[in-house]
């Protein structure tokens, strides 16, 4: 079971996701799976992380993200895809992107937890 998130959490979330695009973690595996090369980050703890990840993904935290983003990825045409544990910090983080100038940013909804109970691949 999630976590229970306050209320003004989620309408900051809600609100960020009228604004950025969303993908499926369904999607993501079936590019992976078709050998697409994808920017994939984690925005989330670095303890997070440490346990367990979508295959290929590098991860910037969203404590540093806006800090780091341009020195890791200097296209702002460069296609972004997002995750943290549920969607929720991924989609601010790629509301945030946008307001920096990356144009590509997609948040993978469902997030690491969603990943894990399709028992899709990790790395550890």
């Amino acid at each position: 079971m999630g976590k229970q998130h306050s209320p003004r959490f989620l309408a900051l979330v809600n609100e960020a996701k009228t604004r950025i695009v969303e993908t499926t973690v369904e999607a993501v595996k079936a590019r992976l799976d078709a050998g697409e090369k994808l920017l994939i980050i984690d925005v989330r703890e670095e303890s997070e992380y440490a346990v367990d990840r979508v295959p290929g993904a590098i991860h910037l935290g969203k404590g540093i993200l806006e800090r780091d983003i341009e020195a890791k990825v200097p296209d702002t045409n460069t296609e972004l895809i997002l995750y943290c544990g549920g969607g929720f910090r991924s989609a601010l983080a790629a509301d945030l992107l946008q307001k920096m100038g990356y144009n590509n940013v997609i948040s993978m909804d469902g997030g690491m937890r969603e990943w894990r109970n399709r028992e899709f691949p990790v790395e550890r």
